[in-house]
């Protein structure tokens, strides 16, 4: 499952399966995996939903909980498409 991403053209079924299953690959301690895919979802999910929703908000939360855990503590901090 390395290399997780969603399929070019995922809608909201898709989305949501892609965040649930980031989730439970951090939980199995796929964490590397985890980050992949909550990146990806959390692309997606500023895009179509806007930055401020909450479904992108809590994917943006649990990216940051599977940086800290791969002890990228700056990356967990900043935004991911603006570095800052």
């Amino acid at each position: 499952m390395s290399g997780t991403t969603l399929a070019p053209g995922a809608g909201r079924g898709g989305r949501i399966t892609a965040s649930n299953l980031a989730v439970r690959l951090a939980v199995l301690g796929r964490t590397e995996e985890a980050r992949t895919l909550g990146e990806d979802t959390l692309t997606r999910r500023r895009r179509v939903l806007g930055e401020d929703h909450p479904d992108t908000l809590a994917t943006a939360s649990n990216l940051a909980i599977d940086l800290a855990a791969l002890g990228q503590l700056d990356a967990a901090r900043e935004d991911p498409d603006t570095g800052e």
